[in-house]
């Protein structure tokens, strides 16, 4: 039976994160859980800016890989072939196609189950705790605007189709107050080892802000859906990692399985975090999961029993997950969340007030019972750093 203090833990976090939102405007080894090194970040180069007409610089590099520039911006971009697919860390582009992302399409975008079964866990299982109890998720109090307005949903192309993930607005240290970064998983930008990275990125935060169901969302104004509107990614990093050794269940890339995308504010103005009131810390030494009594993990779960129109969130008092004795231990809590919510932030307390992103959903089982997600350590942050101080200039 759980302690009452954990209970007690969970309920301030709830509460935490809804008045963040408010106030702002709408040692251990590798085996056992000490976050990821620090490795050469995978880190995407600039591309250009948001005309239709592709800047010079994106239509040089498609060049340079057999692409004809009018041709992708006429329909090329749909081209899935191994030689015309963009793999290294420096390929990465990402033009803006006007129009692509309307409503209607957003609203049939699946999400990208990333699940893992229990052969999966065999190498790892003797440093892994228990599997916790499922959580059952939560629907986030409405209007996101106020509630959960760093909050958002991922949409982008990929071989199988229009997809969704869940990203949260973080800080940037070289820009205080005009942030225009995002946090979300490798695989929701990047399909790993076997492919390469994902096409007409956006994030649109407190997407669906009342909750409204999809036949009346279908009739609500644009500005019910996409209340801050939709933001392009200009550039995108995610972890060497997870580009090497990511795979259809996480694979060893899992424990790495997060990224940076820099997105562009709409037609030069304000940026992300100023339109939206709010920016979320990242933690990159948090403590040992074993001394936190609560985390809470946000996001938009759209694989049955969900629909993906709604944010819901998971309170619980984490435990350790182990994929492999020679990849770091991942973080564990209980939730029924699926696919969808892949991507989206988890929080904990800070000491001072306030909360910090510590970590983000990267996989969970066939039955939905718990998430995991990566712990953040020194090469999260080199990858955060280099993003900042290289490609967040905006």
């Amino acid at each position: 039976m759980r302690s009452i203090r954990p209970l007690l833990a969970v309920t301030g976090l709830a509460a935490a994160l809804a008045l963040t939102a408010t106030a702002c405007g709408p040692t251990e080894d590798k085996a056992s859980g000490g976050g990821d090194k620090a490795s050469a970040p995978a880190a995407s180069t600039p591309a250009g800016d948001s005309d239709i007409a592709l800047p010079k610089d994106l239509a040089d590099k498609l060049k340079e890989h057999g692409v004809d520039p009018e041709k992708w911006k006429s329909g090329e971009w749909k081209n899935w072939d191994k030689d015309k697919w963009l793999r290294e860390a420096k390929d990465f582009v990402n033009p803006v196609i006007e129009g692509l992302w309307k409503p209607e399409r957003m609203r049939s975008a699946k999400d990208p189950a990333k699940t893992t079964t229990a052969s999966d866990l065999s190498s790892g299982q003797g440093v892994s705790d228990p599997a916790p109890r499922p959580v059952q998720a939560a629907r986030e109090k409405t209007p996101y605007t106020r509630h959960g307005a760093p909050v958002g949903k991922l949409f982008f192309d990929s071989p199988k189709g229009h997809m969704v993930c869940s990203g949260t607005v973080v800080k940037d240290v070289n820009n205080p107050g005009r942030s225009n970064l995002v946090w979300t998983a490798g695989h929701c930008v990047h399909a790993g080892g076997a492919g390469g990275w994902y096409r007409n990125i956006i994030f649109v935060p407190a997407y669906n802000n009342n909750a409204k169901s999809p036949a009346a969302l279908q009739a609500a104004p644009p500005q019910e859906e996409a209340p801050y509107g939709a933001y392009w990614a200009d550039w995108v990093a995610t972890s060497g990692e997870w580009i090497r050794g990511g795979g259809p269940t996480g694979g060893n890339g899992a424990p790495y399985d997060y990224a940076v995308l820099h997105v562009k504010p709409q037609n030069g103005g304000k940026s992300l975090e100023e339109t939206v009131g709010t920016a979320m810390p990242i933690d990159f030494n948090a403590p040992d999961t074993r001394r936190i009594s609560a985390m809470g993990a946000w996001g938009y779960p759209a694989g049955p029993p969900y629909d993906g129109y709604v944010m819901h969130k998971c309170v619980d008092r984490p435990n350790r997950l182990s994929l492999s004795p020679t990849t770091p231990t991942m973080h564990r809590i209980g939730c029924t969340m699926t696919g969808g919510s892949s991507g989206g932030g988890w929080f904990m307390n800070r000491q001072g007030g306030g909360l910090s992103l510590v970590s983000n959903t990267s996989i969970g089982p066939v039955t939905h019972g718990w998430l995991a997600g990566p712990r953040l350590g020194k090469g999260a942050e080199q990858l955060y750093t280099m993003m900042s101080k290289r490609y967040g200039k905006s």
